[in-house]
């Protein structure tokens, strides 16, 4: 059975996926320069993210709440559910609604939901946090691709 979203086992799954990077298959769909690139960023990579997620159900919480994500040594350092009602410790804050990670897990592309905005950075330095956007997007794709259970009667209109 997948873990439930926001859940401490689905923020563990999650962080195993961001370590394990990249499959073979998803390797294979660009060119070498291009993972070449995203191996050099996350190579480097020493800032965390603190994913929000808004209009949570009832089931998983209300409210918003954050997965925070914090990178290190070429590896993911911690991963896990942070509640939105404290002040969340991150070098990038972003933040989109249930629906739009609802629709990232069921196929809606990762790219998309950053250049959309349906995935907004709310705090951070913005020209630093794009010199790495290919590094996060990958990451983000990775985050998606993790099996995730959702509540069943948990209403969310359709993103556009």
């Amino acid at each position: 059975m997948a873990p439930m979203f926001f859940s401490p086992s689905w923020a563990s799954a999650v962080g195993n996926a961001l370590d394990a990077g990249p499959d073979e298959e998803t390797l294979a769909g660009k060119l070498p320069e291009y993972w070449e690139f995203y191996e050099l960023v996350r190579s480097n990579y020493q800032w965390s993210w603190a994913l929000g997620v808004r209009d949570l159900p009832a089931e998983l919480g209300s409210g918003t709440g954050y997965l925070r994500v914090v990178w290190g040594d070429n590896r993911v350092a911690d991963c896990r559910i942070v509640d939105g009602s404290e002040p969340v410790d991150a070098t990038y804050v972003l933040a989109a609604d249930y629906g739009d990670w609802k629709a990232l897990h069921q196929g809606y592309d990762a790219l998309r939901t950053v250049m959309y905005r349906k995935l907004l950075l709310e705090e951070g330095d913005l020209l630093e946090f794009f010199k790495g956007i290919y590094f996060f997007v990958e990451s983000l794709a990775l985050i998606a691709k993790v099996p995730t259970g959702f509540p069943a009667d948990a209403k969310v209109p359709t993103p556009a």
